[in-house]
Formats: C-alpha cells, structure tokens, sequence
C-alpha cells in the first residue's frame, strides 16, 4: 500500500482536452505545482502553452484521440521532448442530447469514439513509460458513468465503457505502481454542455437541466489535482453527484423518475423549437494526422 503523497514538481503530465474548460484549468493547476505539460487538443493549444511559460515548461500538441496511430504518435513525441509520462489525464469529450430511438449510429460511434476509443488509445500508447515511471492515469467521467441520463444513451454508454477499462486497468497495473483515478465531476460549466450533437449530428436545442450548483472548471480541477497528489482511486465532486451515486443504487426507479422529472422538460422546449440546428464546425471531431509541437 503506498503511504506517500505524489510530489508534482519536475512530472510530466499530459492533458487532453487542454484548449478549455476542465482541461484548460487542469493545465493551470498541474502548473502552479512545477508540473512540466504537454497540452492536447484536435489544434494545438499554443495559445495556452504560451500563457503557462517561461512559469512552467509546457507543449503543445494537436491530437486526434480517435485515430490510434495519432496517439502513439503524440506520446512518442512527448517522450522525446520530456523523457517519458508521469501522469496522463484522459479529458477529452464530446456529448450528445436526442432520444436513443432517433439517434443515429454516426453519432453514437462519433461519442464512444472519442470519450472511449480516445482514452483507451492513448492510455495504452503510454502505458509503458507510465510503468516504467509508476505514474498515474487519470479519467474524467461523469454522473453518467454509474445512472442513466435521460437523452444521453451514447454518452452514458461510453462513460460506463470507460468506468469499466479504469476499473479493470486499475487492478491489471497495481503490481506495477501505475495509479488510476476517476473523476466524476457532476455539473460543471464547461463549453461542453453547449456543442451537444443532436441526433442526426447537429447542435441539439435540447438543453441539460442542471440540478444544483454548476461547478467552476477552476474548483473542479483543483480538486482533481489534489486526488492525483494524495493517490486516489475514486473522485466525486459535488454533493449532488453524491446523492445521485447512493439513490442510483439504493432506489434506482426514484432516481430514475427524479432524473426524468428533471431533464424532460427540456425535450419540450426543443420540440417547440424544431429539435436540432445545423452542424457546427466543433461538433464533429477533426482529423490532424501529424503531432505540431510548440514550446
């Protein structure tokens, strides 16, 4: 059983997701404790590396997390930059909001290959030097990872998907000093809740109910971080999270009738209002094939 706290100063830490929200703050974070980043996004975050230097030594790294090759790519050349990964943060997400029986399969496949297929790629392409270090790896679930989510059955589905790779990776890489954490954040306000696919790939006009308090990006990824230091295995954030966890399983029927209370006024509001609107440019993920680092 390990007693000690992981000291930050001098890690290699390498966050997905990094152009905002969570990811972005988790950069600040991991930064003010000496923390050396690679920041990942589908383009580079250069403008975010730029902000944390000459503080901290940071690059930045465009990364499609659903292409396998891309991945190996990106931590080959993180290693070369850096000498290796003492932590990974799989925080790259994408959602969708429509009714499982007019979802389309372009669009479930478009979810669990970025919040799944994306995460399980790059943890195994770090995977060796994250042994080879006895580092940590860490993924950002959600509520969604453990109850259902009334409209979110893609994104429910990769998030038990990916509960179920950490929980299972967490017992296969113990003997070899490798941490894994989940985190599930409960609400936060993100840029995430506001580019849901629809069901054939839109925006979804559905509109995610949120039940208590949002938490700030910056609150959540100091939380986050201060889990990585202390090793642990788990991470709830807010106390509605919580209540959700125990309800989930102690009356799954009053969390469920509690959940769709909640959330299904907002399927009126957008049937009222057509349904879904036209593709954004940041609903669909972007392939970049090659890694671009900026220092």
């Amino acid at each position: 059983m390990k007693w000690f706290a992981r000291d930050l100063e001098g890690q290699v830490v390498v966050i997905t997701g990094a152009a905002g929200g969570i990811g972005s703050a988790l950069a600040r974070s991991f930064a003010r404790r000496g923390a050396r980043l690679a920041l990942l996004d589908l383009q580079a975050p250069r403008d975010l590396a730029a902000e944390l230097t000459p503080g901290c030594e940071a690059i930045a790294l465009a990364c499609d997390v659903t292409d396998a090759r891309v991945c190996e790519a990106v931590i080959a050349e993180v290693e070369r930059c850096f000498g290796g990964v003492d932590a990974l943060v799989n925080n790259a997400g994408i959602t969708h909001r429509s009714p499982c029986a007019e979802t389309s399969e372009g669009v479930l496949r478009s979810v669990m290959d970025v919040n799944f297929f994306g995460a399980a790629s790059l943890t195994q392409a770090a995977l060796p030097s994250l042994r080879a270090r006895r580092g940590a790896v860490v993924a950002i679930s959600s509520v969604a990872g453990f109850a259902p989510l009334l409209h979110g059955a893609g994104y429910v589905a990769s998030k038990h998907a990916l509960e179920g790779f950490m929980a299972t990776l967490r017992a296969e890489e113990a003997p070899h000093g490798v941490d894994v954490l989940v985190v599930r954040p409960g609400y936060v306000e993100t840029p995430l809740v506001h580019k849901a696919l629809g069901a054939r790939g839109g925006v979804s006009r559905l509109r995610q109910r949120p039940v208590g308090r949002r938490l700030s990006p910056e609150a959540a990824s100091e939380a986050i971080v201060r889990a990585v230091q202390a090793r642990k295995r788990e991470l709830i954030l807010t106390r509605i999270a919580r209540a959700s966890w125990w309800c989930s399983r102690l009356a799954p029927r009053l969390y469920e009738a509690l959940m769709s209370a909640s959330q299904g006024r907002s399927q009126q509001l957008a049937e009222s209002s057509g349904g879904e609107g036209p593709a954004a440019p940041e609903a669909r993920p972007r392939v970049e094939r090659q890694p671009q680092p900026a220092h």
